[in-house]
């Protein structure tokens, strides 16, 4: 589904730090589970370092992306402000520094600052808005379209060129679009070959405007 996106920075670096002093920091190596759907909730967390992800999945193991989030972003204040079980389950994917904010701690911020109460319902007003249109796109575009509207939206100005920064594999970008991996790859080799994009080290940069239906 969505990746981490300057459209949800409502939020300065200035209000997430000013969060961030109301809580604890701690260390986790990657491949940790910060919370499970389905999980009281108590704290919200703002990423120091590294990089998490934000997903749903079923008892087969098999999952989907809702988003990424990095340095400087956050997550878990939905279950905070609602007091509802956690919405979605949230893992690490490389090792990560994360402070944490006690609910209490979290009503003492918003009470001193309710301007950063505001910007949070923004935001979580735009992250509704978008995980709407990409459940109508998972139901109403083929896979290649999903791919190449999420390619598009995560690709930046680098050098004269779109690269996308995050260094995706194809199991993330599946999860992100709701398909299988083997499909994504297909998907992948066939702008690779038609000279539409490159891939280095995971790192996925386009060359060209990529086409409107999937190269033959």
């Amino acid at each position: 589904m969505t990746g981490s996106d300057p459209l949800f920075s409502d939020l300065s670096p200035e209000d997430i730090s000013l969060m961030a002093s109301y809580g604890q920091t701690r260390s986790y190596p990657r491949n940790s589970i910060i919370m499970n759907k389905g999980d009281e909730s108590d704290c919200l967390y703002v990423v120091q370092k590294g990089r998490v992800k934000v997903y749903i999945s079923d008892e087969h193991g098999s999952e989907i992306i809702l988003r990424y989030e990095e340095a400087g972003e956050y997550f878990g204040e939905l279950s905070l402000i609602d007091e509802e079980p956690r919405s979605a389950s949230v893992a690490t994917i490389e090792e990560s520094r994360l402070t944490y904010i006690s609910r209490k701690k979290f009503e003492k911020c918003l009470h001193k600052n309710p301007q950063i109460a505001v910007k949070l319902i923004r935001s979580m007003s735009r992250r509704i808005r978008t995980l709407t249109e990409e459940l109508a796109d998972c139901a109403l575009k083929t896979v290649y379209q999903r791919v190449r509207i999420k390619l598009t939206k995560l690709a930046v100005e680098q050098n004269g060129k779109q690269v996308i920064l995050q260094r995706l594999t194809h199991q993330e970008i599946a999860g992100m679009v709701g398909s299988g991996r083997e499909m994504v790859s297909r998907i992948v080799k066939k702008l690779q070959d038609g000279g539409y994009i490159e891939v280095n080290k995971k790192q996925i940069s386009i060359i060209r405007t990529l086409p409107r239906n999937l190269p033959g």
